[in-house]
């Protein structure tokens, strides 16, 4: 592990005390700051890959324990509601600290994955159990990215965001990958449990021992580029904390923080939709097997991690977010069109893959920048505010999940009874099998069935043309954060900042 200077305390004390202490005393260097920036993105990767399991096996998990459709979304809907309370706890990691609790929730999540949810039998058990996980994903979804934003100066915040925003997104990824190459040889759903919690314990062993974070008086301080560095040292020396986090959440309390939370949460109705029902929207209305709505959901996983990486990189070099926002939120929204406009169409597994890749890649491009912005965002108002922030964005955005999640049973009614099909039908077999014909209630279900095939199409585009909706509100939303349009405007505030810091160094060298 890369070095870094720990706080004294950290060497007192017997084992416990030290793993726990985990602050550092001077702004590190970059092979230690690139160290902790894989290592939270890595947490991330693992956490929604927790999280996100059982998506990959809804059908089974439907099937198995015999929940129905609408039960399931209520399960989704109300652990996102924990969630979204969660979040705004983890706004206390601006007086407490970050590392521990995100190393703490990934050990719980993990053991809760391995142990817990394998075992469940009922409805309730796996409800509970969701929830769990729920609430310590609401935490961490606030307290990492706040520990990449302390790690990250303004002129790399968009290519550091770019790199955790992939956490989800890889998180989704493994969802799909480890269940297209596993589940046909372990045939349970139990079995993708099991091996996302092994790799979340091997993460958290690691994140133990290695998972660092700036003192307070470091990380409350904004930081545009790596010659602040001198001159941030010597503020915290005289930094007045208690001040500064004197009404979080009143100074919170603006536009360009509300509105933008809200923007951003709504764009990602397609992305939440996706994690949650897009193997069930595959199999359901274009009759693909489970293998194949997980191969399309590699390309579209795939894709928009290295978009993200990309953008990141992009937008760091010309100093701006917005153009970035407006164009990947744009082409977000045309490519939702494409993709809605294949339903009621037999598409090849090929054409799927593509349509989903390059929406994938439009949003990544407008979420990347859209992170950064929005930290820097928060940073005008106060730096040391930035996990408060973040909180009030991860509330607002498990609101809206839980909105999402709670009215799209009543937009799309067709189905449980698709989902609940096989199992049907494979009972329908065993009867005829027996019986050689069926009753008036088999019958009564088959027609069931046929109805909801018949009606999915046109409900899952009404679904659709809602989440285009969202991207029309982030698109309005963009306007209300700061920053620049134009990259020479972006990089004539740069270089004024750096004067400026070079005269505050002076002085204290004088």
């Amino acid at each position: 592990m890369p070095s870094g200077d720990v706080l004294p305390s950290a060497n007192r004390g017997g084992l416990g005390s030290k793993l726990l202490n985990r602050e550092l005393a001077t702004y590190p260097e970059a092979g230690t700051r690139r160290y902790n920036l894989f290592l939270v993105v890595a947490i991330t990767v693992a956490l929604y890959y927790e999280l996100y399991v059982g998506g990959g096996v809804a059908p089974l998990i439907l099937g198995q324990l015999q929940i129905p459709f609408p039960v399931f979304v209520l399960i989704l809907a109300f652990g996102n509601l924990a969630g979204a309370f969660a979040s705004l706890i983890a706004g206390l990691t601006d007086r407490l600290g970050r590392a521990n609790l995100v190393v703490i929730g990934l050990g719980i999540v993990s053991l809760i994955t391995l142990f817990v949810v394998p075992n469940v039998h009922s409805q309730t058990g796996y409800a509970l159990a969701y929830g769990a996980v729920a609430i310590v994903e609401g935490i961490i979804l606030v307290a990492t990215p706040a520990l990449i934003r302390d790690f990250s100066p303004q002129v790399g915040r968009a290519t550091a965001m770019g790199f955790w925003t992939v956490g989800p997104v890889l998180g989704s990824l493994m969802v799909s990958l480890v269940t297209t190459y596993t589940l046909p040889l372990y045939g349970t759903w139990q079995s993708q449990y099991v091996i996302c919690g092994i790799i979340g314990l091997c993460v958290f062993v690691v994140a133990v021992f290695s998972l660092r974070e700036l003192a307070p008086a470091l990380r409350d301080q904004l930081m545009v580029s790596e010659r602040d560095r001198v001159l941030i040292e010597a503020r915290a020396k005289g930094l007045d904390i208690e001040a500064s986090l004197r009404n979080p959440w009143r100074q919170m309390m603006h536009l360009d923080i509300l509105g933008s939370a809200l923007g951003v949460s709504v764009l990602l109705l397609f992305y939440y939709t996706a994690v949650a029902f897009g193997t069930i929207y595959l199999i359901t209305v274009f009759n693909l097997t489970i293998a194949q709505a997980n191969s399309v959901a590699n390309w579209a996983w795939a894709s928009n991690a290295i978009a993200l990486i990309i953008a990141g990189l992009v937008s760091d070099h010309f100093r701006v977010r917005k153009p970035f926002m407006l164009v990947g939120g744009i082409g977000a929204g045309i490519f939702m069109y494409l993709y809605l406009s294949l339903i009621g169409t037999h598409p090849s597994v090929e054409t799927l893959a593509m349509i989903t890749a390059g929406q994938s890649i439009l949003v990544g491009f407008a979420y990347t920048t859209w992170m950064a912005s929005f930290t820097e965002t928060v940073e005008a108002h106060n730096p040391a505010l930035t996990a408060t922030g973040l909180a009030v964005w991860g509330w607002i955005l498990r609101v809206v999940v839980t909105v999402c999640f709670l009215s799209l049973p009543k937009v799309i009614g067709s189905v449980t009874p698709l989902v609940e099909a096989p199992y049907f039908l494979g009972q329908l077999h065993a009867i005829l099998a027996a019986h050689g014909t069926p009753g008036a209630a088999l019958m009564a279900q088959i027609g069931a069935i046929q109805a909801a095939a018949a009606a999915a199409p046109g409900q899952w585009k009404t679904w659709y043309y809602i989440c285009i909706a969202g991207v029309a509100v982030f698109l309005a939303c963009i306007f209300t954060m700061r920053g620049r349009w134009s990259p020479a405007a972006a990089r004539a505030d740069e270089e004024a900042h750096n004067a400026l810091v070079a005269r505050e160094v002076a002085k204290l060298r004088g």
